[in-house]
């Protein structure tokens, strides 16, 4: 019987590597949705990092937004989509793998 070896980093995803987009991701993972500035002041990013990381992680297909106007004010809302929580869910894994057990009765 052979063991199967499981690659830590299979879930590893490049474009969620980065600590500020780890950040955005767990928040709206957590949120479900998220005005832009809300998630701005919460990671305490200035707005042109924040867009920059938020860019990266559209490309990537993993945040949605969404525009209206509130308050004769152009708002932006982010989302993490289907693609965007499993990557952020697959990411976790692979740090859980990495690390290991957080039992320390294991």
């Amino acid at each position: 019987m052979s063991a199967e070896i499981h690659d830590p980093l299979e879930g590893f995803d490049t474009a969620i590597h980065a600590p500020n987009r780890l950040r955005v991701c767990a928040l709206l993972d957590a949120a479900g949705e998220a005005e832009f500035g809300l998630v701005q002041k919460q990671l305490a990013l200035s707005a042109s990092a924040l867009s920059k990381h938020v860019t990266v992680l559209m490309d990537a297909g993993h945040v949605e937004q969404r525009k209206a106007v509130r308050d004769t004010r152009q708002r932006v809302w982010l989302r993490l989509p289907r693609r965007g929580r499993d990557a952020y869910q697959g990411r976790l894994a692979a740090l859980r793998a990495i690390v290991g057990p957080s039992d320390p009765a294991l």
